[in-house]
């Protein structure tokens, strides 16, 4: 199934001409320069696939879907998809409703509650996440589970926040020392310091304000918010806080799976990993099986 896929080249020439009329002259040696020197930088869209709606657009509808945390919006829907998350459909509107977001689209049925783990050897043909990877307090124990879900060809389509546009801004790039440490812990919770910072040291949420060089004061811990942090830790008593536990750009995503899937951590090598477009805050992403996963 996934190999009919036609995966769009992260980036296209033909793409960049039709988009913006200032580079419809350039050949395409000077198309890759000026998207090198200024068109990342400046979020040009080189690819149909960089931005949410055009990814989505290339799943087929007669896929096997598994779709990891949908909550009350899911963004993949059909007879085909599955859903999975860490409480049931009821239990999943009532704590929308109970935040004040629509509840309108919430699946009727959330098929798996028990973990990835359970969808093992269910031989999806794609994997979807939305926001969700960063939440994983062992990456590589999640990448080693979404594998098991899938079926020999199958993909993980991701859409994932890119921390230089959201209030992740001034924290640090995730390293592969750090995600190998979690994953060596076997964490099924988040440390300490993915809470603190997640609470204390994150910046504000608005995209276009990142986009245009303004992310406001960056946060020193001295605003109270450490307390809150502690204070939420030594409420949950061990247990799991909802945080981010990694920050993402594109290059150290692809870096960094890269990396885990060349050192056999990983069972997942990137396809695509698409730059993030002007004016949003993720980009996208599609990982593969190796043969021999």
């Amino acid at each position: 199934m996934t190999d009919a896929i036609v995966w769009p080249e992260t980036w296209i020439a033909a793409e960049l001409r039709a988009r913006y009329a200032d580079l419809g002259s350039l050949d395409d040696a000077a198309l890759a320069r000026h998207y090198e020197d200024f068109g990342r930088r400046e979020g040009r869209i080189a690819s149909p696939a960089a931005q949410r709606e055009g990814l989505i657009a290339l799943v087929p509808a007669d896929a096997s879907i598994l779709e990891i945390g949908p909550f009350c919006q899911p963004v993949l829907t059909g007879p085909n998809v599955r859903y999975l998350d860490v409480l049931d459909a009821a239990s999943l509107r009532a704590r929308g409703e109970a935040i004040g977001i629509d509840t309108s689209r919430t699946p009727e049925t959330i098929h798996f509650t028990n973990g990835l783990g359970a969808a093992a050897g269910q031989g999806f043909d794609i994997l979807f996440s939305s926001h969700n990877l960063e939440h994983q307090p062992d990456l590589i124990g999640h990448l080693k589970e979404a594998a098991a879900a899938l079926a020999l060809g199958g993909v993980y389509v991701l859409i994932v926040p890119d921390r230089r546009y959201c209030f992740d801004h001034f924290l640090p790039d995730l390293t592969v020392a750090r995600v190998l440490d979690a994953h060596l812990e076997a964490r099924t919770v988040h440390t300490a310091q993915s809470v603190i910072e997640h609470r204390a040291f994150t910046c504000h949420n608005d995209t276009l304000r990142h986009w245009h060089g303004d992310h406001g004061p960056e946060p020193d811990g001295m605003d109270g918010r450490i307390d809150y942090a502690l204070n939420e830790l030594k409420a949950a008593n061990g247990g799991y806080v909802d945080v981010h536990a990694w920050q993402f750009t594109p290059q150290s995503f692809e870096s960094v799976m890269t990396t885990l899937n060349r050192l056999g951590w990983s069972p997942f090598r990137p396809l695509r990993v698409y730059d993030t477009a002007y004016g949003r805050n993720e980009f996208t992403a599609v990982l593969t099986l190796d043969a021999a996963a």
